[in-house]
């Protein structure tokens, strides 16, 4: 679906591989699932923030969970956007139409 947009999408393993692709690549925008193995998308999210390189990057949440407390911990490690599963081709491109002015997406 990105990709049919136009965007370039790099995939990761876990989240110890996403931190090393998003070092190597330094996207635009990153999508975390929180349920990723070995390092999980609250702690990803947080190391990004966390980095004087990245912590302006926009991080998106994803995940299956809708309930306050997850959204709630979503915030609290710097995302900046939660999107629960499933979620629509339009809600999708619209988070990155809003988190990234630069990209053009139909």
């Amino acid at each position: 679906m990105l990709k049919k947009a136009g965007c370039q999408v790099i995939t990761a393993e876990d989240g110890f591989d996403a931190l090393s692709k998003i070092v190597d690549y330094k996207p635009d925008i990153i999508f975390v699932d929180i349920m990723m193995p070995r390092l999980d998308g609250y702690q990803a999210c947080a190391l990004i923030k966390n980095n004087q390189e990245f912590k302006r990057t926009p991080v998106i949440m994803l995940s299956s969970k809708d309930g306050l407390f997850d959204k709630a911990k979503g915030r609290i490690v710097g995302s900046d956007q939660y999107l629960t599963k499933p979620f629509s081709k339009e809600e999708l491109l619209g988070a990155i139409k809003e988190h990234v002015a630069s990209i053009n997406v139909a």
